[in-house]
């Protein structure tokens, strides 16, 4: 499959091979562990991209110490096929569906750790609803989530954070409020609300994310100058809760949880500031597919069961 690129003394034709190369170079930092990946030999992958060269009279790389560095011509067909290829292997993937027999395939990317089993309800009905559509969930995404969508590598994201993208549409679909969740035995147990300074002696247990991805530093500790005497995180919401019970610190969660997870365990839930930290969860898709059959279908799902959907 070529790729047709017109200039005012003739057209080049840049195959698809040569941008997967540059893709590859670029994401593996050398010749031979592209040629690797893509199951050829270095001779033949550099042989490939001197032909190239020559044909169209260009230089793509150049060598710099050990490495390469990329031209301006490189930089340029780089950036195509960033864009170009994730679309084609988009497409190739949903045609080989259709070939298969199956209307198409929805993958999930997961940015908020605790609506793994609110997204589990979801995925139950819709299996039911939907059986001949190919239904996966990614939590780990070379980008970020709304760069995995952008890119193609998911096809719908779920996220408490949507950004303002020109080529994305973000849906939300229910609202709750992030609390500290503290023993109930605790000191501040008994407390309405907390303020940064309460946290100030505490071992703060959160979800294994950048601080910057954090509300609690971002919205509620940082502004206040406060640091909690210990961070760690946890992978899983059950063993944050656990540990909260064994009185190994505190954490701050969605509310529903205290409600769906946390029932039975002394726990109490305190309001973080005087306001509270409110919130939405959304579902991100890219612009123009939120009309595609077995996506709306998902998305009138998730708005129809809200928070707290039945098996």
């Amino acid at each position: 499959m070529s790729l047709i690129l017109r200039f005012i003394n003739g057209i080049i034709m840049l195959d698809r091979q040569h941008l997967a190369i540059l893709r590859e170079v670029s994401r593996r930092g050398s010749v031979t562990a592209a040629a690797e990946k893509l199951n050829v030999t270095q001779s033949a992958l550099s042989h490939t991209i001197a032909k190239f060269e020559e044909r169209h009279r260009i230089k793509i790389w150049m060598k710099s110490g050990r490495g390469l560095r990329l031209t301006q011509t490189g930089e340029y067909l780089l950036s195509v096929a960033e864009r170009v290829l994730p679309q084609m292997e988009h497409a190739e993937r949903v045609l080989t569906d259709f070939a298969m027999g199956r209307r198409g395939a929805l993958r999930v990317g997961m940015e908020c750790h605790p609506c793994q089993r609110w997204l589990t309800k979801i995925a139950t009905s819709y299996l039911d609803k939907w059986p001949d559509v190919d239904f996966d969930v990614r939590t780990a995404f070379r980008f970020d989530g709304v760069e995995a969508l952008l890119a193609y590598e998911i096809d719908l994201l779920i996220t408490p954070d949507p950004v303002d993208a020109p080529d994305l549409l973000f849906t939300p679909v229910f609202e709750y409020e992030l609390v500290l969740m503290v023993h109930a035995t605790h000191p501040l147990a008994n407390r309405k609300c907390v303020q940064p300074q309460d946290l100030l002696d505490e071992e703060l247990i959160t979800v294994p994310v950048t601080l910057e991805r954090l509300d609690i530093y971002t919205k509620f500790l940082v502004p206040a100058h406060c640091r909690p005497r210990q961070h760690r995180t946890a992978e899983t919401i059950d063993l944050m809760l656990q540990l909260v019970c064994a009185k190994r610190g505190v954490t701050v969660l969605p509310d529903w949880l205290l409600q769906e997870d946390a029932v039975g365990m002394p726990i109490r839930a305190l309001r973080v500031g005087d306001t509270g930290i409110r919130k939405n969860i959304n579902l991100g898709v890219r612009r123009g597919e939120e009309t595609i059959s077995y996506i709306d279908g998902f998305l009138a799902l998730a708005r129809e069961r809200g928070r707290s959907p039945s098996p």
